[in-house]
């Protein structure tokens, strides 16, 4: 089925270039990248929009469109029509009678749902009258970022219709501050220390974990003094060999708070408990988007509870060093 032709919109600046991530599972990726990349390639061609997808063996991908608004537009159409080509074909080997819709998920950041939601959610309600397509914006942040899931639900040409208003709110309200982008990963790998020793869980075996296992060492090491006679033990490099409690600072922007906390506090409590750092997040200042942290320990403890503070961001570290996003005091 040929998609029509989309219109062009009134508003919005035809000639700025945008680019929109979707998150999509394995077997709709299959279907967008077709028998041999055929199906990719034809809709990079008559779009003309760049269209990347993210690699890696996970449940989920990221699929990035990047272009001027009206290729990015041409290219939604072309993947929604695809996906409805798609129910049809299922519905034949069906016994349901209703078709049901089809369905995008977008990759916002954070810093502009508000602006998609509106003043007391006022501009999706307009969305969703004026397009016909249900729009939803997920409350919580996707793993270890700062976007959210925005969820278009529909016939084509109302998906189509959103995704164009969708684009407009987006170039009049940057995002602000820095975004964490969301990477799927495969299953999370759990770690677990034994015998002194740290292991990260890979498949069936426990494979051994040298830095975090030097870090989990030092940390334990509580001792407040030396008995008299006993020379003190040798620390790496970079890490101060003393073992007073000694306190160190972060100051992070309020939207990646969320992703250190953790679900009911879960994260948190699991970086205090294996870190054995004291850990303080001062609450939100009125007109502050920062929040700071303040993490009290041994050198050794400040040094794990980092590490373990860092690992939540570790597809993105560079922007631990970002004065722009983030400051270490």
């Amino acid at each position: 089925m040929e998609p029509p032709k989309v219109q062009q919109p009134g508003e919005g600046g035809l000639n700025v270039t945008l680019t929109i991530r979707l998150l999509m599972h394995g077997k709709e990726v299959g279907s967008i990248i077709g028998k041999k990349g055929e199906t990719v390639k034809k809709m990079r061609e008559e779009s003309g929009a760049r269209i990347n997808i993210s690699e890696g063996n996970c449940p989920e991908r990221i699929v990035t469109i990047t272009g001027p608004t009206d290729a990015i537009f041409k290219a939604f159409a072309m993947i929604a029509y695809k996906f409805e080509e798609d129910i049809i074909n299922s519905m034949s080997n069906s016994p349901a009678t209703s078709k049901p819709p089809v369905t995008l998920r977008l990759v916002v950041p954070a810093s502009q749902c508000g602006s998609l939601i509106g003043k007391g959610g006022s501009k999706i309600k307009e969305m969703r009258e004026s397009t016909g397509a249900q729009v939803q914006v997920a409350g919580d942040m996707l793993p270890n970022s700062t976007e959210r899931a925005v969820t278009i639900s529909g016939a084509p040409e109302a998906i189509i219709q959103c995704v164009k208003q969708i684009c407009v709110v987006m170039l009049e309200s940057p995002p602000k501050g820095a975004t964490i982008p969301y990477r799927p990963k495969p299953a999370s790998t759990p770690v677990i220390f034994s015998g002194g020793q740290a292991y990260t869980i890979q498949g069936q075996y426990a494979i051994p974990h040298h830095d975090l296992t030097k870090l989990h060492q030092l940390a334990m090491q509580q001792t407040p003094f030396n008995p008299l006679g006993q020379t003190t033990p040798a620390f790496p490099a970079g890490l101060d060999a003393s073992n007073q409690a000694s306190t160190h600072e972060l100051t992070i922007p309020n939207d990646l708070i969320g992703c250190i906390i953790g679900r009911q506090g879960t994260k948190i409590n699991e970086i205090r408990q294996m870190s054995g750092a004291q850990i303080k997040i001062a609450n939100a200042m009125e007109g502050s988007s920062e929040r700071q942290i303040t993490i009290t320990g041994t050198p050794a403890n400040i040094s794990l509870a980092q590490y373990l503070i860092n690992a939540r961001f570790r597809d993105v570290a560079a922007m631990w060093n970002d004065p722009s996003s983030m400051t270490t005091s």
